[in-house]
């Protein structure tokens, strides 16, 4: 599997993950980030899940929920360019995708089973990749990226929010 990102055309607002991910191969950043995740959970109760630090920001809940969101739709992303689909994939407001998720609603220990399914199943995915098909290009919402990116960007996306969990909700 191709391990550098740097030959890589990537619109940079996908930098920012990228540069998260704590590996140089995107199967092992989303091990890493994931493995950190779960030990970050481990340490939060029922009632923590549905602690917000501020009116307005999402619960832990919430939090992880829109993790599992996004990496859903980055999966049918990187899915769709690796079979060389030549659509602009559509953008999406995680705001929205939030205030319908009722996530608040849920028991936090079944939202972590489902980040652990969703995971494994997006491992199993990327793991089914050539590297002729990591290697493909598309775009969504306009932006430019290749499935390899989103690899990494899954991994950045969710050590970017597990690190704001850190450092606003657990500090």
């Amino acid at each position: 599997m191709q391990t550098s990102i740097a030959n890589h055309n990537v619109a940079n607002y996908f930098k920012q993950y990228i540069d998260l991910a704590k590996s140089e191969e995107p199967i092992n950043a989303m091990e890493i980030a994931h493995q950190h995740t779960n030990e970050l959970m481990d340490l939060i109760t029922e009632e923590q899940g549905d602690y917000s630090y501020a009116e307005e920001k999402w619960s832990i809940k919430e939090l992880l929920v829109h993790l599992i969101d996004m990496e859903r739709i980055f999966c049918n992303r990187a899915l769709r360019i690796a079979r060389n689909d030549k659509t602009d994939l559509p953008g999406y407001d995680h705001n929205d995708y939030i205030s319908y998720s009722e996530a608040n609603n849920r028991n936090l220990c079944d939202i972590i089973k489902e980040y652990n399914l969703v995971r494994k199943g997006t491992l199993a995915l990327f793991n089914s990749f050539s590297e002729t098909m990591l290697n493909r290009e598309g775009t969504a919402n306009n932006n430019k990226l290749t499935v390899l990116a989103i690899g990494f960007i899954i991994a950045g996306h969710e050590t970017h929010h597990i690190n704001v969990m850190e450092e606003r909700y657990l500090n």
